[in-house]
């Protein structure tokens, strides 16, 4: 027996198919979605107060010889590892940071820092700290201390209430344009880790180099971007009002 295929029938078909080839033509030109930026809090903790007295942000870069043991006594602060590995003794516990790893060392309690025998221990000490404290040193001999950055004035428009304290590290991708304008709702200090970041304010683009600390204080207007063409890595080490979210879009009210 013999089917013969009618005109309708032919026309159907052809219209399936080419919307099939269509279809799979518009799948296999599909532009992968780009590379999300990433976020990773290395260490966190709540402050009840912020109000006591004028704070400030610092930053030091420590070195600890291998095996060696260095005390240490400040504000509060979070540690960061660079390189190498260092056992933290604290309150009668004992943890490990190795590379990328970080901790919260609250201020007026001593810990211990030893590094590790596989070589020396490398890392980054942030400090919210008054100004009594800003002198004062933090890690003690045989430890080999470098004061990278400290604010010259008090955090501005800190309020009363519970705040929250973090480091995060960020990670721009490659060839990112700069994100929209915003601000923080408390402050932050930035360190580059890696890549090239591209700051501005007030109209006015920076290029950030691995090592640079930028302080990012309430109300400041800005924006980041990554023009090179590896990933941009950066720490955030800030403090905003609890329940509120560290970066706020756009400008910040004018009655503030």
């Amino acid at each position: 027996m013999r089917f013969k295929t009618t005109g309708t029938l032919s026309l159907s078909l052809s219209l399936s198919l080419g919307a099939m080839a269509l279809g799979a033509s518009a799948a296999a030109q599909t532009t992968p979605a780009p590379p999300a930026i990433t976020r990773t809090v290395i260490a966190a903790t709540k402050l009840s107060t912020v109000t006591d007295m004028p704070l400030y942000f610092k930053a030091e870069s420590v070195t600890l010889p291998s095996g060696e043991k260095s005390s240490v006594s400040a504000a509060n602060g979070i540690v960061y590892q660079i390189s190498g590995s260092t056992e933290v003794s604290l309150d009668g516990e004992t943890k490990m940071l190795n590379l990328g790893d970080g901790l919260f060392i609250p201020g007026g309690k001593t810990s211990v820092l030893k590094a590790g025998s596989g070589g020396s221990s490398s890392f980054l000490h942030f400090f919210l700290a008054p100004a009594a404290d800003l002198d004062r040193p933090a890690e003690q001999a045989p430890a080999a201390v470098r004061e990278l950055y400290r604010t010259n004035a008090a955090i501005p428009d800190l309020k009363p209430g519970g705040y929250d304290l973090n480091l995060t590290r960020v990670t721009f991708p490659a060839r990112m344009p700069s994100n929209p304008p915003h601000y923080r709702s408390g402050a932050a200090l930035y360190y580059i880790i890696s890549g090239t970041g591209a700051n501005t304010v007030d109209g006015t683009t920076v290029e950030k180099a691995p090592g640079s600390l930028i302080y990012e204080p309430y109300a400041l207007v800005h924006q980041w971007g990554n023009p090179g063409s590896e990933p941009l890595t950066f720490l955030a080490f800030n403090i905003n009002p609890e329940g509120v979210a560290a970066v706020l879009p756009g400008t910040p009210p004018k009655n503030q």
